[in-house]
């Protein structure tokens, strides 16, 4: 498994488990953690037996954004981490889910701060769970910056426009509790268990068949933009195949027999 100093790369059964590892920074983006998140979504969308993806931070917090001075700094970026971004000036923006979408589910599981660049990642996951005691935010607007990580285009497509623009336009800090209010996230549970409950949903996931989730979340945001006619037609491209796979019919068959049914990507 990939992984750098800043990024724990784990494997719990069928999810593969990121773990932002700064915690003395707040796990703040370094290019050597952009490097290595960047490298697992291509290793998760690779590997078959990826069912799904937890994405989480140590100690405590998730993300507290960019590490500007880490990034414009000849140590954290020197060598093979600096040579990376030259050969592809957009890793960076792949790496925070700006440019790049896993095929495979990702889970968000938050603990304290996920503010700034972390909220905007956290806006490339698809499910989203988060402890009673964490904080949500873009606080560029406060600092003089642009929340370039897509905030600006995704946020009021995922939470009603109102809501989207106070948190762009003001910069203040949401709690747990109101980010599940307005949508930002799915789900608030006791602090110290977000790890442990989107594991729950991996799992849950996982025992699904895995060519019906994908193709699930792939018509899901290919029809985001599309007209409701336009949407429905993709949706009979996308679905329509799943039904002739070996997966679908062992889904039928276990069902009939009263057991666990037992797919194979077929």
């Amino acid at each position: 498994m990939s992984g750098t100093e800043h990024l724990t790369v784990e494997r719990e059964g069928a999810t593969l488990v990121l773990t932002l590892n700064r915690p003395e920074a707040k796990n703040a983006l370094s290019l050597p953690l952009l490097v290595g998140l960047y490298d697992s979504w291509l290793e998760a969308d690779a590997d078959d037996t990826v069912r799904s993806v937890v994405l989480t931070g140590a100690g405590g917090t998730f993300c507290s954004g960019m590490d500007l001075k880490a990034l414009a700094g000849d140590g954290l970026a020197a060598g093979t981490y600096r040579e990376r971004l030259r050969a592809d000036p957009d890793l960076h923006w792949k790496a925070m889910l700006r440019h790049h979408r896993p095929r495979k589910p990702v889970i968000a599981a938050v603990e304290g701060h996920c503010v700034a660049g972390g909220t905007e990642i956290l806006q490339g996951t698809d499910i989203r769970v988060a402890g009673q005691s964490a904080v949500f935010g873009l606080y560029e607007v406060r600092r003089g910056l642009f929340p370039i990580g897509g905030s600006t285009v995704r946020l009021a497509r995922q939470i009603p426009r109102t809501h989207a623009l106070e948190m762009l336009l003001t910069g203040r800090p949401y709690s747990a509790e109101e980010a599940a209010r307005i949508g930002l996230i799915g789900r608030v549970v006791a602090d110290g268990t977000a790890l442990d409950a989107a594991l729950e949903t991996a799992e849950r996931i996982n025992a699904c068949g895995p060519l019906a989730v994908e193709a699930v979340k792939a018509s899901v945001y290919e029809t985001a933009a599309m007209t409701e006619e336009e949407g429905l037609a993709a949706e009979l491209k996308r679905g329509r195949p799943i039904f002739d796979t070996a997966d679908a019919k062992e889904g039928a068959r276990a069902f009939a027999q009263k057991r666990t049914p037992r797919f194979r990507r077929e």
